[in-house]
């Protein structure tokens, strides 16, 4: 993890580790070729608009993604790769997944750590496993490893 006032990078988004009974909240992907990873799991968030502020996007994207409005985000840290920032939250989920609604990916589902760790998780939307997004798995294999995974 980086320090990204360091970093002058043009793209920016923010992402959120949304945790509930040991399990990780993601958004299956639309499988569309033409979108950047098409049918792999990711973190819910996107790209920040000029001027937004990490945590401020966040909660835009969480409400137009899943309608969901977490009581409280705690900043996680900065992670900075080519030309991208990726800002990260961490939150507890505090309804049940069927309270979410999915406006944005083709699925979303609690994955468990040993799903993480095999980079594969099942999708009954898809019909099939489908690859856990490279960078995402990685954030999620620290966030695991660290004491934060407690909060």
């Amino acid at each position: 993890m980086n320090d990204c006032s360091q970093s002058l990078q043009p793209i920016s988004v923010t992402l959120a580790i949304i945790h509930q009974d040991g399990k990780y909240l993601m958004q299956l992907r639309d499988n569309i070729p033409t979108i950047v990873h098409p049918g792999v799991w990711g973190l819910f968030g996107g790209h920040l608009e000029p001027g937004e502020k990490p945590e401020a996007g966040l909660k835009r994207e969480l409400i137009e993604e899943i309608n969901y409005q977490p009581q409280q985000l705690k900043e996680l840290g900065c992670y900075t790769e080519q030309n991208i920032k990726r800002y990260l939250f961490f939150c507890p989920l505090i309804v049940t997944i069927d309270e979410l609604e999915l406006n944005e990916g083709w699925d979303l589902g609690l994955l468990t750590p040993t799903e993480i760790k095999l980079g594969y998780a099942y999708s009954a939307k898809a019909g099939e496993s489908r690859p856990i997004g490279g960078i995402h798995r990685q954030i999620l294999l620290n966030f695991m490893a660290s004491d934060l995974a407690d909060d």
